[in-house]
């Protein structure tokens, strides 16, 4: 890896050695007509080495911006996103080009992520050549790394995107990001478009890569199902907000936000006549340019109230390690909303 410049060697908060991403105070907003839209409006969220974060919540709530402001594929408007010691956001252009050496993406429409003039050998060598790996170890690498995502180099290296199905592309898309040994992999929902059965492919693919190498995840999806089975954590987004985080057995098992019981409710169950577990969701989602004052899911939550509409609710703790942004959380055996301390 080239060397980093005293610009680049940008100072950081001290982070606890397991925390590879500290996200804090994210804002990403864009003029639109008529104003300005938050489409993330001040997250925080930690990533530990390893471990995979699922990112999840209706369509529209900025999740594949969020991904997308991490990566500073868009300049985010305010806040840090430091990165194994490293605050991205103060970063020279050649100290990002560096950085995203170690950061990778696959992106949800596998065959127009990939360019469909060149050969697949040479879009999964791209990253190595950029890197400046000698020209030498660049086949030998790319081949390995075909072959792990289950393609045969002899059979695919010669040709072209538009000549392999959806869940093949995104196995090359997978190998495109793989090969140069990425610490981070951010999956912005990566088997949304292809068929049941090829996402599970996909999904045991992704396992065996995070198990063989160590490379921690961002998987960003909005079904639950999916993400319940690749993801250590999860985080619940709602209007460009994080409403409750925790391990992946607490955020299902034991919901705190009532965002999050509808949302989980909402999934198709094995007995259709079950009764729900929480109340249901109300209403549409508000727009990004003109949120509720309060708590945002306000508007929508059956449990609000007076102070919902006048105070916004920060993460706190109901258990190790889970953290909810509501004034009356879902906790107990009966999951009786209890409100929080002010």
């Amino acid at each position: 890896m080239t060397a980093k410049t005293k610009e680049d060697a940008v100072p950081a908060p001290a982070a606890d050695d397991d925390v590879l991403l500290d996200v804090a105070g994210l804002i990403q907003s864009f003029r639109v007509p008529g104003g300005v839209m938050n489409a993330v409006a001040g997250v925080d969220f930690r990533l530990q080495r390893g471990r995979t974060l699922g990112l999840v919540g209706e369509s529209g709530c900025g999740k594949s911006t969020l991904a997308r402001a991490i990566l500073q594929l868009t300049k985010p408007t305010a806040g840090s996103v430091v990165f194994d010691g490293q605050d991205l956001t103060k970063l020279s252009k050649e100290g990002l080009r560096v950085m995203r050496r170690r950061i990778q993406m696959v992106f949800q429409d596998p065959i127009s992520a990939l360019n469909p003039r060149r050969k697949i050998k040479d879009i999964v060598a791209e990253g190595l050549v950029i890197s400046g790996v000698p020209e030498n170890e660049i086949g030998p690498r790319v081949e390995a790394m075909l072959r792990k995502v289950g393609l045969d180099p002899a059979l695919v290296s010669e040709r072209r995107p538009h000549q392999f199905s959806g869940g093949q592309c995104q196995r090359i898309a997978i190998a495109r990001a793989m090969v140069v040994n990425p610490d981070l992999l951010i999956c912005d929902e990566p088997v949304a478009s292809l068929d049941v059965s090829v996402q599970a492919q996909v999904l045991d693919l992704l396992d065996d890569m995070k198990s063989s190498t160590g490379v921690s995840m961002i998987f960003v999806a909005h079904d639950l199902a999916v993400v319940r089975n690749i993801s250590d954590d999860v985080a619940v987004m709602y209007l460009g907000t994080i409403c409750e985080t925790g391990d992946t057995d607490a955020i299902y098992d034991s919901p705190a936000h009532p965002y999050t019981r509808a949302l989980l409710d909402a999934v198709p169950a094995p007995n259709p006549g079950a009764a729900h577990a929480g109340p249901a969701l109300k209403g549409e989602i508000p727009s990004p340019m003109n949120p509720p004052s309060g708590c945002r899911f306000r508007t929508r939550c059956p449990l609000a109230s007076e102070r919902c509409e006048t105070e916004v609710p920060q993460l706190r703790e109901v258990a190790p390690g889970h953290r909810v942004a509501c004034h009356f959380p879902l906790v107990g055996d009966n999951e009786e909303p209890v409100a929080a301390a002010s």
